[in-house]
């Protein structure tokens, strides 16, 4: 079964970044599924992961998938510096620090500019998509029905930022870093390191004592998987978005404005959407705990770990149909709410 697509470039002209700097000549590259209905009440909007572009996401739309496009009208913005929309890679000037609120009020220009899209009906996003979800709930609390939040918290904690520091500090590392995040060259040795170590954070230590790698990957040995999967995944994206999105994730607070001043309690109460908090349960990035201590302060809000040992992977099972299966069942039951 197919459904309408359809995609283009949305120009922002020059783009003012919260921290300082401007983007210049900004545009995201959009995607939607669907069809937007005659009241524009039946829209989900679907920001992208870490370095994913739209492509790399539609696997979970369809009738029978997460995201029902013949139900709903579904929007794809490509985050700032994954590679399509305006990217770090591509402007030396680009700003030192673009945050998710950079991101969700470009994409508020998007939905309004573009479609008249006033009011979503969801944000569904994981990881990065799903820290830009809590952004849209808190920054626009009147404009968002629901949050999906799978795999990602309100801010970014403590020990992710340990692991996110130690991507940054190897991408310095390289020789050919020229500063702030640029390189003369790609830095294949640095990356090659860069997917080793995130290789043994993205999957869970209970995923690898059951040689998952192998069984369900399908890897012949562990150099294989590491080489396939992890090096290569990241040898066809550009240095210099990879470090500009991990500043992104680092920075991730939806506190940290004038809105809320630094008051995460406060914004976390300011939310009015129904809130759907889906940890891993052996998420290293995003655990469990860290959702269960939002709950409290949220209007409405439930937390549905996903049990599963594949690691913050689990927020994104195009492999394991158990974990499809369960964030469907999840999510839809939450749509339908």
């Amino acid at each position: 079964m197919t459904w309408p697509q359809q995609g283009d470039t949305f120009s922002l002209g020059d783009f003012a970044a919260e921290k300082g700097g401007i983007i210049r000549d900004a545009k995201i590259v959009w995607q939607t599924h669907g069809t937007l209905n005659a009241a524009r009440d039946n829209v989900i909007l679907y920001p992208c992961s870490y370095t994913a572009q739209h492509p790399d996401m539609a696997w979970l739309i369809g009738p029978d998938g997460i995201l029902d496009p013949t139900r709903w009208f579904i929007v794809i913005p490509n985050m700032f510096s994954n590679g399509l929309s305006s990217s770090a890679a591509d402007n030396r000037d680009y700003p030192a620090i673009v945050t998710s609120r950079d991101n969700v009020l470009a994409q508020e220009r998007l939905l309004r500019e573009v479609f008249g899209i006033e009011r979503l009906a969801a944000v569904y996003g994981f990881s990065m998509g799903a820290q830009q979800a809590y952004h849209w709930a808190a920054l626009f609390p009147d404009k968002v029905d629901r949050a999906i939040v799978v795999c990602g918290t309100a801010r970014t904690a403590v020990h992710n930022k340990v692991f996110l520091s130690s991507l940054l500090r190897t991408l310095e590392a390289a020789a050919e870093h020229l500063g702030g995040g640029h390189f003369s060259a790609e830095p294949r040795a640095s990356l090659k390191a860069f997917g080793h170590i995130y290789a043994g954070w993205a999957l869970s230590q209970d995923f690898y004592r059951a040689n998952l790698h192998i069984t369900a990957l399908k890897a012949p040995d562990l150099d294989t998987f590491l080489r396939t999967d992890w090096e290569e995944r990241y040898f066809v994206r550009r240095a210099a978005n990879l470090y500009a999105q991990l500043v992104t994730w680092y920075n991730g607070d939806i506190s940290d404005n004038a809105l809320y001043g630094g008051d995460l309690v406060k914004a976390l109460n300011s939310i009015k959407a129904r809130m759907l908090l889906m940890p891993g349960r052996t998420d290293l990035y995003f655990p469990p705990a860290d959702n269960a201590a939002e709950i409290p302060h949220l209007r409405v809000g439930e937390l549905r770990p996903i049990p599963s040992v594949w690691g913050h992977r689990a927020g994104n099972p195009n492999v394991s149909a158990e974990d499809f299966a369960f964030l469907k069942g999840a999510v839809r039951d939450w749509l339908d709410r």
